[in-house]
């Protein structure tokens, strides 16, 4: 059993839907990632092993379920309301540390600056607190990456501090990496717990948010 309560399988807010990756979403995925090779490589050392072939994005989409599934990692898809879209990605990672999670997220080139980085963090931070009672949320960016800092500054996050060189490798360097943390007694404050949001568990049944 994991030490605390499991995050939603499906979130649903205002403009999106964000749900655990299933292996039959692989082709829409390859496709968003595709168009937007030339944006992600820029902030996304993942994204230099694409293009991959669509065998091995199935095999990661099953790896993901897998892991979300066992209370390992937890990785969303986000799809417009219609869930053919694939918008982007994101995380609540346990990489941070007991008590804790981590949120990425990656944008399509084409969805870029229509705040849906900022909805999705919102939601899973919501979530970390309210379903899965964390004591700390964290989003690491680089400071040369300005739209991507505004997402947690918006949402209430403090900086607390920038590791130098402490990111991930860049040609061949390691990038500097800005920490940003939300603390579950800054919460109840935060724009964070204003938003709007359904959850659901992996039978679909809708989770209590307090």
């Amino acid at each position: 059993m994991p030490a605390n309560p499991a995050p939603a399988y499906r979130i649903g807010t205002e403009r999106l839907i964000l749900r655990c990756w299933d292996p039959a979403d692989a082709a829409a995925l390859k496709t968003s990632i595709d168009e937007s090779l030339a944006h992600l490589r820029e902030w996304m050392r993942w994204a230099d092993d694409e293009p991959e072939p669509l065998e091995a994005k199935i095999e990661r989409l099953r790896g993901f379920r897998g892991r979300f599934d066992l209370d390992q990692d937890y990785v969303y898809a986000i799809f417009d309301p219609t869930e053919t879209i694939v918008l982007g990605g994101s995380g609540l990672h346990t990489r941070a540390g007991e008590g804790a999670r981590e949120i990425g997220y990656w944008i399509h080139a084409d969805h870029i600056n229509r705040g849906y980085a900022t909805e999705t963090a919102a939601a899973l931070t919501k979530v970390a607190f309210a379903i899965c009672e964390m004591r700390r949320v964290e989003i690491h960016c680089s400071p040369a990456n300005p739209a991507s800092a505004s997402v947690p500054r918006k949402l209430g996050f403090v900086h607390e501090g920038t590791l130098r060189r402490r990111g991930p490798t860049k040609d061949g360097v390691p990038v500097d990496s800005m920490i940003w943390v939300m603390h579950d007694d800054d919460y109840p404050g935060s724009p964070v717990a204003s938003a709007t949001i359904e959850a659901f568990d992996a039978a679909g049944k809708r989770m209590p948010l307090p």
